[in-house]
């Protein structure tokens, strides 16, 4: 499997959880990719959950390394 046909997999799984998540990704390498999700406090846990098992399968079966990190799209950004 390809990076790309995982990352739109990895989507898939997300939107259908949280049609209104958005998503944003960065390839790293040809191995390697890291997706930033938006989506309402609320469905958190639900991309957490439907994310967990694909990433580790992707990992496992085909050397692909996809990060999920799930942010509060409704949070105040943070002052630095």
């Amino acid at each position: 499997m390809s990076l790309d046909d995982a990352i739109k997999q990895m989507s898939d799984k997300i939107k259908a959880v949280c049609p209104g998540a958005e998503i944003k990704t960065v390839k790293m390498s040809d191995e390697e990719a890291r997706m930033s999700i938006y989506a309402p406090a609320r469905d958190i846990q639900n991309i957490k959950d439907a994310t967990f098992v694909p990433a580790i399968e992707f990992l496992n079966s085909d050397g692909l390394d996809i990060q999920v990190f799930v942010y509060d799209k409704d949070a105040p950004p943070l002052k630095g």
